[in-house]
Parts: structure tokens; sequence; C-alpha cells
């Protein structure tokens, strides 16, 4: 079992649900061989994360957390 995280929003690859194929991203990140967020604004792709999260019955102060772990991760270093 991997100790991983997506590179992209943080999420521990070994809980990954579909498996992305990438070593790096998670499935839902990295689809068809490419990220499926193109953009570079974390802000933005923070939005789409925490509104994602919630839509799936996320609790907001976890989705919430889980989104300000994003910045940390490697795709999103400046």
């Amino acid at each position: 079992m991997s100790n991983k995280n997506c590179e992209s929003c943080m999420m521990p690859l070994a809980k990954d649900p579909k498996m992305s194929g990438s070593d790096k991203y998670c499935s839902y990140c990295f689809r068809d061989g490419k990220l499926v967020y193109q953009g570079n604004d974390v802000n933005e792709f923070k939005k789409h994360s925490y509104e994602a999260m919630t839509a799936k019955g996320m609790n907001p102060l976890k989705a919430k957390f889980f989104t300000w772990m994003i910045g940390f991760a490697p795709r999103w270093k400046k």
C-alpha cells in the first residue's frame, strides 16, 4: 500500500477509489492521461475541490481542512 499523496490535491493515493494509472495523481485529478484541471490558479482549484467534496456529502468543515491542504501539494509550489 502506498503512503504517497496526490501531487495536485494531497489525497492519499491508497484511498483513491479508481486508481488513475498515475503514480503522482489521483483519479479525481488525472484522467485519460492528463490533469483534469489544466489551469494554474490554486484558489480556483481549491474552490472547485471544495464544491466537489461537499457535493459528495463531505462535512463542510472537513472539506475546508482538505481544501487548505491543497496549498501544500507539489503541483502548486512556486
